[in-house]
């Protein structure tokens, strides 16, 4: 798994790489006689041209954006498979598909992370050297974010309680989605960043929105609380500048 830039640059290596994990995964399950699989999908999945908010019925319904092709295709086939699984051998394999998941130990690359760690990079170093932060982009794409611990807390009820063979789609409300400069503003207000905000509108945006509805998961639980955004933010700011020396970057 990587960010927009590591999948425009690797699309043939994150297919196969993928597709060889899905299988492996999947069919050593089966042949050990595993109870449940939860697999991770992605909403990068989804067609490119479709309406919103997307849901976990319009999966296969088109080509996924052109920027992420490999990494799409291969994980839509672990839904192929699940039910592949169900129908021939009546294993209880599923899959979720959560929004843009950040946290504590993250993946914190500028290159290759996605965006809300390396941004998070970025602001640090900013900080430190004084300089400008530079945002590539223009700033405009909208994206719904998770935090890692409440995607944990909703894992565990898929595991023990959720038993559809079709996705379901983990995520805050498409009124919680929010612009990549909106996201850089939380982190800098976060991290206390007083330098300059600029954009590279010469680096690519990628896909403009994939705004995903969760109205399966509230049909499920109506009453899940959600980290609020600042304070999921804040909280993974604080610990990566605690443990700059040993997080992934």
């Amino acid at each position: 798994v990587g960010g927009l830039f590591k999948n425009i640059r690797y699309n043939l290596d994150f297919w196969r790489r993928n597709i060889h994990i899905n299988d492996n995964v999947l069919h050593s399950a089966y042949e050990m006689g595993v109870q449940k699989v939860v697999s991770c999908l992605s909403t990068c999945i989804f067609p490119d041209k479709t309406t919103y908010p997307i849901d976990e019925s319009m999966i296969h319904n088109g080509p996924p954006h052109s920027s992420n092709f490999g990494y799409s295709y291969a994980k839509r086939m672990i839904d192929i498979q699940n039910r592949g699984y169900f129908e021939q051998h009546g294993c209880r394999f599923t899959a979720v598909i959560p929004t843009n998941v950040f946290g504590p130990h993250d993946n914190f690359n500028i290159e290759d992370g996605h965006v809300l760690p390396g941004l998070i990079h970025k602001v640090y170093l900013a900080k430190q050297t004084g300089s400008a932060l530079t945002v590539w982009g223009t700033g405009k794409p909208r994206r719904q974010f998770i935090y890692s611990l409440d995607l944990a807390r909703l894992f565990l009820w898929v595991l023990r309680e959720y038993d559809e063979v079709e996705p379901i789609i983990l995520s805050v409300g498409e009124e919680d989605e929010v612009s990549i400069r909106e996201a850089a503003e939380t982190i800098i207000e976060a991290m206390d960043f007083r330098g300059e905000l600029v954009f590279d509108t010469t680096k690519a945006d990628g896909q403009f929105k994939k705004t995903a509805s969760n109205t399966k998961l509230r049909h499920y639980l109506p009453s899940f609380q959600f980290t609020p955004f600042r304070q999921a933010v804040k909280e993974t700011c604080a610990w990566f500048s605690t443990n700059y020396a040993n997080a992934r970057k």
